[in-house]
């Protein structure tokens, strides 16, 4: 047994990558725990493995004291006329090392061992899957589909790595059959008791911007910026891009000749629609673009809220700027971070005059310096009128 154990760990260190001293002080430890806990003694013990020979020895240590009267555990205490009969160089204080290793102690030591060898395998492949995966995470991969039940979709990605995919995580317009083939983002990677788990997704945002670095080489070098996207996954996304190079279209660049970009993006949604917007640092016109495809004839920012506008747009054109269920407008919210108020351009004269009348209470508010103490009243005129409230009573 013990040169199969040695072997073993020898193997171990250089297939699994498990340091062979981890592993051995991992054997002892569990040893001594199990000698104490199968051996009825009291003994203060440390069990030894000859990293070498492969043997396993258990060792009683003891305390020198000064005097047989002195003792007060034989199992932990030796007297010192006991200690120097093995050797005059202790001294009280000194510790001794007995061996009482059992005659059965072996098969003991080897399910032991076993047992500790298994466990610590399974952490360092646990170990290793996690940290693997831990890298691609935000990143984009092809996994299989497995099977799905009421909490998940379940998938197999490349090394045989099992990894989930929530509800809220999946396309309300795809159909997921065993077997399947599909791009997805690996939205977190947990370590935890049961092993590192993996969660996967179709509809996070950030799937769009991998799946057009991957298609579009200018936003892969980062010529081309993708600065916001605001998605409802399988049925519209709005794409904010800039261009780092003046003599460069972003909006264009990311099209494509005849669009083969955009569609080859739209076709690994399963037909979900891009509206690629330029982005710009003037709110006003990122808002108004946006809108697009709806005309917007002025920007009207809220003075008491430095995050909200309203937007005037054509009367005949207020269906389409507002969007199906409100779509459009609720993308573009979320693509500005500004919440936008939209009305016809026939309501101009009574948005003006809210806009106004809030201009003017933002005016004759009052305000309160921060950087100076409120004024407080002088205690010694307090304590005066309070003598001349109770005189007067």
């Amino acid at each position: 047994m013990s040169k199969e154990l040695v072997s073993a760990l020898n193997a171990l260190e250089e297939e699994k990558g498990i340091k062979k001293e981890i592993l051995i002080e991992a054997i002892e430890t569990a040893l001594t725990k199990a000698y104490q806990k199968n051996y009825d003694e009291a003994e203060n013990v440390e069990v030894e493995f000859d990293q070498k020979k492969g043997n396993i020895k258990v060792y009683a240590v003891k305390t020198v004291v000064s005097d047989v009267d002195d003792l007060v555990d034989p199992y932990d205490e030796v007297s010192l006329e006991d200690a120097q009969a093995i050797n005059r160089a202790y001294e009280v204080g000194d510790e001794l090392r007995f061996e009482v290793t059992p005659s059965d102690f072996g098969r003991l030591a080897a399910q032991t061992a076993k047992q500790i060898i298994m466990q610590k395998v399974r952490e360092a492949e646990r170990e290793i899957v996690y940290t693997k995966f831990a890298e691609y995470e935000d990143e984009v991969i092809t996994g299989e589909v497995e099977r799905q039940d009421n909490r998940y979709l379940y998938m197999i990605l490349p090394g045989n790595q099992f990894a989930a995919m929530k509800p809220q995580d999946q396309m309300p317009n795809e159909q997921y059959q065993m077997g399947d083939k599909i791009k997805v983002l690996v939205s977190a990677v947990e370590n935890n008791a049961k092993g590192p788990q993996v969660f996967v997704s179709r509809a996070h945002p950030d799937l769009v911007k991998r799946l057009f670095e991957a298609e579009v080489p200018e936003v892969y070098d980062g010529t081309v910026e993708i600065k916001s996207i605001a998605r409802e996954a399988g049925d519209r996304a709005k794409v904010a891009v800039y261009s780092n190079n003046s003599n460069l279209d972003a909006v264009g660049t990311m099209v494509g000749q005849r669009g083969t970009r955009v569609q080859a993006v739209v076709n690994e949604l399963s037909g979900e629609n891009m509206d690629i917007i330029e982005w710009t640092e003037d709110p006003a016109q990122f808002i108004i673009n946006a809108l697009s495809p709806a005309e917007v004839v002025d920007v009207i920012f809220d003075p008491s809220n430095d995050r909200a506008v309203t937007v005037l747009v054509p009367d005949y054109q207020l269906s389409l700027a507002i969007g199906k269920r409100g779509q459009n407008a609720r993308l573009a919210a979320r693509l500005t971070n500004y919440k936008i108020d939209i009305k016809p351009e026939s309501e101009r004269d009574n948005v003006t005059a809210s806009m106004v009348e809030k201009e003017a209470h933002q005016a004759t508010a009052p305000t309160v310096d921060a950087n100076t103490e409120a004024e407080l009243p002088d205690l010694d005129e307090v304590e005066a009128a309070l003598d001349r409230r109770f005189d007067e009573e």
